[in-house]
């Protein structure tokens, strides 16, 4: 193994003031906010980067590390599994300034340009790659804090038209024209994604013809899982289990199942979500059974795109559980899985937590237990109660069973002097 010491990144420590556990503790910040859990970082860690003992970071840490310092992780004499190292070390890239500032200033969709950051004919390299992989990330980040916004799905479409201009701006090796093409698929299912939360199907079916296009021309396995693991919750949510099942089976077939078990188990999640919705309680029971098998076998250690990292864990495991026992009107088993979802929930996830509250308020109800699921449904934020779609759906059908099963209740009454005063809040 080549161990040469990374004299690029040692140089700018140096110039920035950094010492070993100082950047350790600030990429484990960005790692936190990225994805909700702070990093493991230490000083070791980063001295194993200066003398080369890690010539490329995991993920989540690169994306971090980037964050913190503005540059891809190129440009800090890293080095892509795969390649050899350069004779010399990449100049950075221009506007690395800018960028840092662009990067903590929050969610790109409230600061960025819809203008393409790429010059109009030059060699495509790493760091214009590692420039998209970056505005994807926060993508990703405004989809967990929002969810289902027009404008995310709008900026997702944006971004990957940027990624196609960006192949016919210049010349490319194979492997960096593949994961442009990623990107851009990437960016895709984004909106595909952003489209299936605003309850925008006819949108979502658009983007995702796109996005499974662009996934071939990238030949990644993680993104074509991605995607057509979405396309099973867009017929999941469109009432079409046939579809769905059959959509989540591409899923489920890809390689990358079978060397991950946390793909696998968040495939088999799915698969008992949509059995759920088809009636099927046994299929639903051992479903949700193997995915946490499987999920208890995978490697939390291992290096796995930004997307799943961020939003896939028990809490997940535990909304699609309720998810699925919810739409059998199994509501003990639904709300004890609201709970433990609601337990373990990161922080950044708040379109999640908004969900699996409003999911909880239906379990108590279906229960029959009024007074707690009108302060559960009383609980859920103002802002998603009115501005995500599917929790305002979903408290429009909570509305009307509440009414319907004792209309003249004081729970009913509480929760009409709510809605009435959240209403008039609003207007």
């Amino acid at each position: 193994m080549n161990t040469s010491r990374n004299a690029v990144l040692e140089a700018w420590m140096k110039e920035h003031g950094y010492s070993s556990n100082s950047l350790a503790e600030a990429v484990n910040s960005a790692v936190g906010d990225l994805t909700g859990r702070v990093g493991g970082l230490d000083g070791s860690s980063i001295r194993d980067w200066k003398a080369g003992r890690v010539r490329w970071p995991k993920s989540a840490t690169r994306v971090a590390l980037e964050k913190v310092t503005g540059l891809p992780a190129t440009a800090l004499g890293f080095v892509p599994r795969g390649r050899a190292p350069s004779p010399a070390p990449a100049p950075p890239p221009e506007g690395a300034v800018e960028r840092r500032r662009f990067l903590t200033a929050g969610t790109a969709l409230a600061a960025a340009s819809v203008a393409p950051a790429f010059a109009s004919s030059h060699r495509i390299g790493a760091s214009d790659a590692v420039r998209l992989q970056q505005r994807f990330t926060e993508i990703i980040v405004s989809d967990h804090r929002h969810g289902g916004r027009l404008g995310i799905e709008r900026k997702a479409v944006t971004l990957a038209d940027e990624a196609l201009a960006l192949q016919n701006s210049g010349s490319a090796s194979q492997r960096v024209r593949a994961y442009v093409y990623g990107c851009a698929a990437a960016f895709r299912s984004s909106a595909m994604w952003a489209a299936i939360d605003g309850r925008r199907y006819a949108d979502a079916i658009i983007h995702m013809r796109e996005a499974q296009a662009l996934a071939e021309l990238a030949a990644d396995p993680a993104i074509k899982f991605r995607i057509w693991s979405h396309a099973g919750t867009l017929y999941r949510h469109m009432g079409r289990p046939v579809e769905a099942l059959a959509a989540n089976d591409v899923a489920r077939s890809l390689s990358i199942t079978r060397r991950d078990p946390l793909f696998a188990s968040l495939a088999l999640a799915r698969q008992a979500a949509i059995q759920g919705v088809a009636g099927n309680g046994t299929a639903t029971r051992r479903g949700f059974g193997q995915a946490q098998d499987a999920m208890e076998r995978a490697d939390p250690s291992a290096d796995r795109p930004v997307w799943m990292t961020s939003f896939y864990d028990q809490a997940e495991l535990d909304s699609l559980a309720l998810t699925g026992y919810l739409a059998l009107g199994e509501y003990e088993m639904a709300e004890a899985h609201a709970h433990r979802c609601l337990a373990a929930l990161r922080p950044h996830m708040q379109r999640s937590k908004a969900i699996a509250t409003t999911r909880l308020a239906c379990a108590q109800l279906g229960q029959g237990d009024m007074e707690p699921a009108v302060s559960t449904a009383m609980s859920i934020s103002a802002e998603s109660a009115a501005h995500h779609p599917r929790v305002a759906q979903m408290l429009r059908s909570f509305n009307a069973k509440i009414h319907a099963l004792a209309p003249d209740s004081s729970a009913v009454r509480k929760w009409s002097q709510y809605t009435h005063a959240t209403r008039k809040e609003s207007a």
